[in-house]
Formats: C-alpha cells, structure tokens, sequence
C-alpha cells in the first residue's frame, strides 16, 4: 500500500513513445533537457558571431582563433554562471523554504529542505565556472586588445600585470574576478539566511564593473548608457539566473520521486510539493524582470543605435531586433505561466496536465534564454554604429564629464533642461508601482489608507526624479551653486515627502505573511527593522551627526572630486545624501517603525543644531578663497556664468539659507507631533479617569491626605516631648 505521502504525490505517466519526455509527466525537466539550454547558448552565440564577422581573423594585429572564438565563450560561461549564482542565491533567501518544518527539539535543528539545499549546491557550483570564466576571460581579453596569443612566457605575463593593475578593462576584470572568488567561498560556508543576503548583494555588485566596460564609455549619453546597462544585467541576471534554477530544481520543489532514466533530481520521501508558491513567487519577481530588461534594453539601444536606418540595415541593429524579438516572447510565456497555469496547479483533476504544460514551457524558456544570451555577447564583440571612442576635438567638459557644456543657466531653464538618470528614474517608477499596488490590496482589503500619504509619497517621488535627472542634476556638473542645490533639495526636500508617505507601514500592511519558513519582503523587511544596523544608523543622534558631519567629510576631501568624475561616484553621492536625509527625516517626524525615537525635547535640540551647523558650513564655503574639487570645476572651459571661485561662495550661500528652510519645516512638524502627542495622552488620561471613576485622582489625594496625617502624628509627639 502507498503511503499517505506518495498518494498524494503526482505518479510519472507512463512514456507511450509518441513524441520526446520533454517533461516527465509534470515531474520536472530531464537532465538531458536541461543541458539542452546550455547547447542553446553555444548555438546562438557561433550563430550570432558568424553573422556580424566579429570571430573573423583580423588583418592587422590578429590574436589567433583561440581568442577570437575563446573569449566570446568565455563570457558568454561567465554570464551564464554568474545569473545562476544569483538566481540560486534569490531561491535560497527569499523564495524557498529553509527546513523541512520546524525544529523537533529545542536543541535539534529541523532537516534543510532538499529544494534548499539544491540551490545552494548550484549556486556554489555556479560559483566555481564564474570564478575560472572571470580569469579566463581576463587573459583572453588581455591578448585580444594586445593582439597577441595566449603565451606563457616572461614578457607576456609582465604585461598582462601591467593590463589588471593599470588599464580600465583589465581592473575591472580583476574586481569580477576577486568578487566571484569571495562570492564562491561565502556560497562552500554561509548557510544563514543573512548571510546569503549578503552574499547575493555581493554578487549583484560583480556587475557593476560589468557595466562600466561597456561599449558606451564615451559615447554622447555614456552615462545613460552605462546606467541601463546595469539595470539590463541586474534584470537579465535575475530572470535567466531563476530560470536556469527553477529548471535545474525542477523535480525538487514538485515533491515528487521518480525513478525514470534520465528524470530530473528527485525529492526524498514526504517532502510536500511547493510548486504553486515557489512559481507564484518567482512569477512575481520575474514579471518586475522582465520589464526592466526591456525597458532598459530600449533605452540601450537608443543609444548604440542612432537612427532607423542603422537598426535595420547593420548586423548590430538586426541582432538588437532578433534579442528583442525573443524577450517579447519569453515575456509571452511568463504572462501564460501568471494568468493560466499557476492558478491551475492545484485545482482538482488538472494538477498532472498543469505540471507538464508548465515544465515544458519553463524548458522552452531556457532554450530560448540560452540563445538570447549568446546573441547577447556576441553584441558585446560586434561594432556598434554609433562611435565609441573620444573624438579628436572633444572639449575639456565633454572629457571630464562626459557631456558637453549645458547652455548658459537662465530662469526657464531650470524647468527645461533634462539629463535623465536612468537608475532613478527606475528607482522612482518601481517606488511608484509598488506604493500603487500596495495601497490597492489594502483598499481591497477593506482597510483605509491616507490620502495624504499617498499624495506625498508620489510628490517625493516626482521631486526625486527632478533632482536627479532635472536641470539641478544637468548644471550641478558645472557650476557648484547649482550641485549645492542639488544637494540641499536631494538631503531635505524629497525625504520630507518621502517620508511622510509611510512606505514601510504601508508595506507591512499589504504584504502577505508566510508561514512555510522561507522569508519573503514582508519577513526581510522585519528583520532590518529591527536589526543593529537599523539601531545604529536610526538613532537620533547618529542621524544628526550623520546628516550634519558627512557634508564636511565628502566636501573637504577627494570624494567630492571623485563624484564630480565617476559615474560611480556621482551614483553613490546621490544615494549616500538621499539616505543620510531620509533616515534623519523620519527619525523627527516619521511614522515608520523605528527600533529607538528621541523624545520630543531632544528632537528639537538636534534640529537647532543641524541648523547651526548647516549655517557655519555654509558661512565656510562663502568666505573660502580656495577652490574645491579644483581640477574639476577648474578646467571644464565655461564662458558664461560666473567665475569657479565666485560661483562656489554662491553655493555657500544656497547652502546656509535654503538649507535651513527645510529644516525648520520639520522642527515645526515635530512642534506639531509633540503637541498632538500630549492631547492624546490627555485624551486617554481623561478616558481612564471616565472608567475608573477618577481612581488615580483619588488615590493621589488620598496619598496626601495621609502624608497630612503623619506630619500631624509627629507634630503632636514633638510637641508632647517638649512639654517633658
């Protein structure tokens, strides 16, 4: 007789011989189809590589046909590898549950679900290629641009160092290369869910050296470039990376065991079938994917491509469409896995049918992905049309900031000049879509939410992208008064909507609980609440001496410069200063939850001192006589406006009167928040002494009426011993 558990588990149907066991009857994929996807890529990329000439031997300075066609491979392994680590790594931390049930005993941890303990495997197998792809392709890469084979000699080696620690290319290979390293190690030992955390934020960071490699260093919009680049490998890497372990993960998450040849790993006895949440979930985050992968391809593609004619009549553009063709389609696939199949898993009679169609479109997107992510290297070693080097008359602007100067800053043209930043401008649509769609499941519900939060939410929201993209973040690149109300605006104006939104709130609020052990964002976002750092870096006076301190660290050292150049740097400026205002927001006058608030004294005495501060800040920079950042706003040839120096005493100015704007805005609410506090502990007080018939006023009565009855039992007794 069967168990109860292998009764309820779905039996292999048997394989009548007509057509491929491309899934074994709703069981998973088979090994063999699995490595189908792998085939899949090769086949892509040789094709895709034939088709633009870019493995073809050169005439001048050729590295050989191990190169040409070795390092194509090598990154398309690397990227491959490096999407399944961090699809393994989303699995394990957020999708999966950790155990098998709870712990039988207070000192007895329960049993790792297979399904868990699978996708770490892969991860850290993944690991592994990423790491030894990441060497090759740095060596391979080496000898393509010194046009030289592979060799083993002195002189080869001694020029491969120079090419890691000295050019651009090579150091940010090096960085993949140690990244993957630590990565794989973290993926041999962590088994914590914070710890895989971190190592998933880790492996997101490997991409960024990625991005900024890209063919776009230095064309007209690079920065643009390289932002939806990296938003396009953020996307890609989650999509193809979940695909690739979903599939690999195939028979562990039906709960099913199987002993066809050739059928996908199997789960042990009893192990319950999470296919409906395990595809819902990552439904959800694959839907967010995949628009962000198109989007940002499109805005990509912009910018390699500049006309129509090019898109069609050149390889690159052909291979942009066919690599759009084919997301259009996995797109397709994913919204059939949403709107038909997921909800059919666990209806009555349609479970076995259900699971085959879903394995088997999953297997159609892996092959699909494999070919995609070939043609999407071979992309990356084509010629794009639009020029990617430095023309010979860039001006002095256009090399140190990578844009040419802006027209001279007139009134109108603080509302008309834009440079979109891509990152956040996705920040500010998916803060935009999730606070929507939050608000509707409340709604839906039957719970209420403000308007008035709501309201400020989308106005932060919109301040956010104006500063960012608008003409504070196009002039803040040439004059310093024009940065310095970047920054006031990005460290006061945007938090306070921002914050006023209640995000967090509202997010424990719409977000549902789970209950199977794994961590969704609801469990996640806990966690951080309440973690040490969220105790260190919200507490009152870290916050003010964080928002107040950091100004006079970043202005008076190279990362001021630093920002002013890098793309990098100007991206982690932006985030540091938006942070550092939020988190001293919402420490005054935020509803969020909070491990620690001030009281209300205390709040307004850190607001007068931020102030103060800001003041004498700006008071240093207007009476300063030395230019900061000086081989920057030094050099960039403005003819218009005023001088660097002039310009920068300007800037102190913006920085002690409209900084302090802000901030008295919010003393003011705190003003506000603390008289509202005491009318409702009035209220409650009043409402008690309702109940309890003023119990607490009698009793503190009663209290002195006995304090009076002892003074005057002593009395009498001092009295009756004098009289002796």
């Amino acid at each position: 007789m069967p168990s109860a558990a292998e009764s309820r588990t779905p039996q292999p149907a048997p394989n009548t011989g007509g057509g491929l066991n491309l899934a074994n009857a709703g069981l998973g994929i088979t090994r063999s189809w699995q490595l189908a996807g792998l085939a899949a890529l090769l086949l892509g990329l040789t094709a895709a590589l034939l088709f633009t000439g870019a493995a073809m031997a050169r005439e001048v300075s050729d590295p050989g046909a191990v190169v040409r066609w070795g390092l194509p491979i090598s990154k398309a392994i690397h990227n491959v590898s490096l999407a399944t680590v961090i699809g393994g790594l989303i699995f394990a931390a957020g999708i999966l549950p950790r155990t098998l049930g709870r712990r039988r005993a207070r000192d007895e941890e329960a049993p790792e679900h297979p399904a868990f303990s699978r996708a770490l495997a892969i991860a850290a197998a993944a690991g592994v290629a990423w790491t030894l792809s990441s060497i090759a392709v740095l060596v391979l890469t080496y000898a393509d641009v010194a046009g030289q084979g592979v060799s083993g000699d002195a002189e080869f080696t001694r020029a491969l160092v120079f090419f890691m620690t000295d050019i651009p290319t090579g150091r940010a290979w090096l960085a993949v290369t140690i990244i993957a390293a630590v990565v794989t190690t973290a993926l041999f030992g962590v088994r914590s869910l914070t710890g895989l955390a971190l190592t998933l934020v880790l492996a997101l960071i490997g991409l960024v050296p990625t991005a900024l490699i890209g063919h776009s260093a230095s064309s007209n919009d690079h920065e643009g470039a390289i932002s939806s680049l990296g938003l396009h490998l953020v996307g890609v890497s989650v999509w193809v990376g979940g695909i690739i372990v979903l599939a690999l993960l195939s028979g562990l998450v039906s709960g099913a065991r199987s002993s066809a040849a050739g059928a996908a790993v199997s789960s042990p006895a009893g192990t319950p079938d999470i296919t409906e949440p395990t595809l819902r979930r990552f439904s959800s985050l694959a839907g967010f994917a995949f628009l962000l992968v198109f989007a940002s391809g499109v805005v990509n593609s912009t910018v390699r491509v500049a006309s129509w004619a090019d898109l069609f009549d050149s390889p690159y553009g052909q291979l942009i469409l066919a690599k759009t063709a084919a997301t259009i389609v996995l797109g397709g696939i994913g919204f059939m896995h949403r709107q038909w199949v997921i909800p059919q898993l666990n209806r009555k009679g349609s479970g076995l049918s259900s699971r085959r169609v879903l394995w088997q479109l999953i297997l159609m997107e892996l092959l699909i992905m494999g070919a995609t992510s070939g043609i999407a290297v071979a992309l990356g070693r084509s010629a794009p049309p639009e020029p990617t080097t430095y023309a010979p008359d860039a001006s002095p602007a256009f090399i140190l900031s990578g844009y040419e100067l802006p027209p001279e800053l007139t009134p109108e043209r603080w509302l008309t000049e834009w440079r979109v930043d891509w990152i956040w401008v996705a920040v500010a649509v998916f803060g935009l879509v999730s606070y929507i769609l939050g608000v509707a499941k409340v709604r839906a519900r039957g719970d209420k939410w403000p308007v008035f939060r709501s309201a400020n939410w989308v106005v932060g929201l919109l301040v956010l992208t104006y500063i960012t993209s608008g003409p504070p973040a196009v002039y803040g690149r040439v004059l310093f008064s024009a940065h310095m109300v970047d920054h006031m605006a990005l460290t006061m104006v945007a938090p306070l909507f921002l914050v006023l939104g209640a995000p967090v709130t509202l997010a424990l609020r719409a977000l549902p609980a789970r209950t199977d052990g794994s961590r969704g964002l609801r469990e996640w976002l806990l966690i951080f609440v309440h973690s040490k750092v969220s105790q260190l870096v919200t507490h009152p006076l870290f916050a003010a001496a964080n928002f107040a301190g950091s100004i006079v660290l970043f202005y008076y050292s190279d990362a001021f410069g630093f920002a002013m150049r890098e793309h990098v740097g100007h991206e982690l400026m932006t985030l540091h200063f938006a942070l550092t205002g939020y988190i001293f927001v919402l420490s005054m006058i935020g509803t969020d939850p909070l491990p620690r608030r001030a009281p209300y004294p205390l709040r307004l005495v850190l607001l007068l001192a931020t102030m103060g501060f800001h003041a004498f800040f700006g008071v240093a920079i207007m009476g300063g006589t030395g230019l900061l950042a000086a081989d920057y706003f030094g050099n960039l040839g403005r003819e218009w406006g005023p001088s660097a120096i002039v310009d920068q005493q300007l800037g102190g100015a913006v920085a002690w009167g409209i900084g302090e704007v802000p901030t008295l805005l919010v003393a003011i609410g705190v003003a506000i928040m603390w008289s509202r506090s005491d009318e409702r502990e009035t209220r409650r007080t009043d409402r008690a002494a309702d109940r309890n018939n003023d119990a607490d006023l009698t009793a503190y009565n009663d209290m002195f009426a006995k304090l009076a009855e002892r003074d005057a039992k002593l009395a009498e007794r001092n009295s009756k011993l004098e009289g002796r």
